[in-house]
């Protein structure tokens, strides 16, 4: 038995490693990129307004609602309505991915939420 963990644990390790390290390689040029995949925190009004603006500007949006929704639930359901409103506007789309994280859609981009 001690092999087999010794084996897991490795590969554990190497997988954290890699996901760890994922984010530092380093960026290309994205002149020919037609949209973004942009991460972003949801603390206040102004991040809502951030957040609305890269929607409309044909990008989808990671939230982060983690900090807002340990800190002030009421806020980040009025965020998050405000959010919903106006991506509603422009057919674009809304839904939670994890417990830390949201994912807002451009116009024509939609989320299927059921599982299959």
């Amino acid at each position: 038995m001690g092999l087999f963990n010794k084996v897991m644990s490795k590969q554990d390790s190497d997988i954290e490693e890699f996901l760890n390290t994922i984010d530092e390689e380093p960026e290309e040029n994205y002149e020919d990129a037609d949209a973004f995949v942009k991460p972003m925190d949801l603390i206040s009004e102004a991040d809502a307004t951030a957040i609305i603006k890269e929607a409309k500007s044909g990008n989808i949006v990671l939230v982060n609602i983690d900090d807002l929704s340990r800190r002030n639930s009421v806020k980040l359901k009025e965020l998050i309505g405000r959010i919903k409103r106006e991506i509603k506007l422009i057919d674009g789309d809304l839904a939670r991915i994890s417990q830390e994280r949201i994912i807002v859609t451009p116009s024509k981009v939609k989320i299927i939420k059921r599982r299959q």
